[in-house]
């Protein structure tokens, strides 16, 4: 196998599962709080009571969306990590490495400064695509970033 060419730039990498379902997710709380809160006997529920239902709906969708904006963006200046609750922006000299081991969930980045960070755009569960995603990053690292040559 030779070694990985860098892709070109701008690229992104997002999970394709998660977001489907994250945003499917969102849409179904809202509609089915909607749904909810119109269809409700209005006897014994009032309107503070359906409000509170779509707001809960909506609150649920929030927090789905953490989980459906999750990406790894790479650009001529460097890279962006955006996780659930961060987003961490990086440049290239700072970048030193890109790990994912069997059976981590995502992979780790590693960073001059010593820090780690997961990179949640990159799900392990979508085997070849995380795989092909890992080297094209790895590969961008090495032409742009700080990381020693792989022999």
């Amino acid at each position: 196998m030779g070694e990985q060419v860098p892709p070109p730039l701008p690229v992104t990498w997002r999970p394709r599962r998660a977001t489907i379902i994250a945003y499917g997710m969102a849409v179904v709380m809202v509609v089915g709080s909607v749904v909810l809160a119109i269809t409700l006997p209005s006897g014994m529920f009032h309107l503070p009571d359906r409000i509170g239902m779509v707001v809960f709906g909506l609150l649920v969708a929030g927090a789905l969306h953490l989980l459906g904006r999750l990406r790894v963006e790479a650009d001529e200046q460097g890279i962006t990590i955006v996780n659930a609750l961060r987003v961490h922006r990086y440049e290239w000299p700072e970048v030193l490495d890109v790990t994912m081991n069997e059976g981590d969930p995502w992979p780790k980045i590693d960073f001059a400064n010593g820090l780690t960070i997961g990179a949640m755009g990159i799900q392990s569960t979508e085997r070849e695509r995380s795989r092909r995603a890992v080297a094209e990053l790895g590969a961008l690292i090495r032409d742009r970033g700080e990381a020693p040559d792989r022999v």
